[in-house]
């Protein structure tokens, strides 16, 4: 072989995938067959990092990535009110202006969400560092509203983002280096749950019902820490989840319907996180 015939064959050899070291080849990393692999990765990273910054409790605050602050949800209701107002028979135009008017009636929600977290996070200055740390999906909506009110007070907050392919960026307000992206909503949903002291469901969709679901279940069957499960909005959560119903059926028991409360206020909320652990608070 000669010496150029030697040089291409050499360059070759190192520029294949192969050569590659594994941890760095990420061809070889997204194998199929490597998948129990990541896994373990995704569960490790966010375990180990948080572990370094000394967090040890959070509260996690689920909710709607639709549900809108005041301002915005306003402009989107005058938009919509325009376009009907140029189409008055468009139903699909009246119907955006019906969905609009809900975004208006449930910006509350981000207000709320905003006021607990903020008190949350007041507490959480009061005591050794690291612990009721506000802990959200990391996303826009109710996750905005809870990372913006540990932010407000300059406390700390934690996100878990979703790799999805219409998924917007991280909200602004978690705190650099608590930010987390997962690919796996199994290994995410259980990083919401490892540290949680207390788990706060706003109004929301079916993201928000599976993490309920996923909490409630555990609980039910003894398979989690015993904290308190809040519906933030009865109004809302008694429209759509009808649970006594399922224990009337019989397909769960009464005592279960226990496992979770509802709250209707900031106050009323934090109050019920204060009672369940007799913390000491002014």
């Amino acid at each position: 072989m000669s010496d150029d015939a030697a040089k291409i064959r050499q360059e070759k050899i190192i520029n294949d995938p192969a050569y590659r070291l594994a941890y760095m080849d990420p061809d070889y990393i997204r194998r199929e067959d490597l998948r129990p692999l990541r896994l373990e990765l995704e569960l490790l990273k966010p375990e180990m990092l948080l572990e370094e910054k000394g967090i040890r409790s959070t509260v996690v605050v689920f909710g709607g990535t639709q549900i809108k602050e005041g301002k915005e949800a306003a402009d989107l209701l005058a938009k919509a009110e325009a376009a009907l107002a140029e189409n008055p028979d468009d139903a699909e135009a009246a119907r955006k202006v019906e969905v609009a008017k809900n975004y208006v009636a449930k910006s509350r929600y981000y207000d709320e969400c905003r006021e607990f977290s903020r008190m949350v996070s007041e507490y959480a200055q009061t005591i050794p560092a690291g612990e009721f740390i506000i802990k959200t999906g990391g996303g826009p909506g109710i996750m905005e509203a809870a990372n913006r009110g540990a932010f407000d007070v300059g406390a700390p907050s934690i996100g878990l983002s979703i790799l999805l392919p219409f998924e917007e960026l991280p909200n602004s307000y978690v705190t650099p280096g608590m930010a987390f992206q997962f690919n796996y909503f199994a290994i995410r949903k259980m990083h919401f749950l490892l540290r949680a002291k207390a788990l706060i469901c706003f109004p929301g969709g079916f993201g928000t019902l599976d993490e309920f679901f996923t909490a409630i279940t555990l609980r039910q069957t003894e398979r989690m820490q015993s904290v308190p499960i809040i519906l933030y909005g009865k109004d809302y959560w008694k429209s759509i989840l009808n649970f006594q119903f399922l224990a009337d059926e019989g397909v769960i028991q009464d005592r279960h319907l226990k496992l979770f409360t509802y709250a209707d206020s900031p106050e009323e909320c934090w109050q019920q996180i204060v009672d369940f652990y007799d913390l000491e608070t002014e």
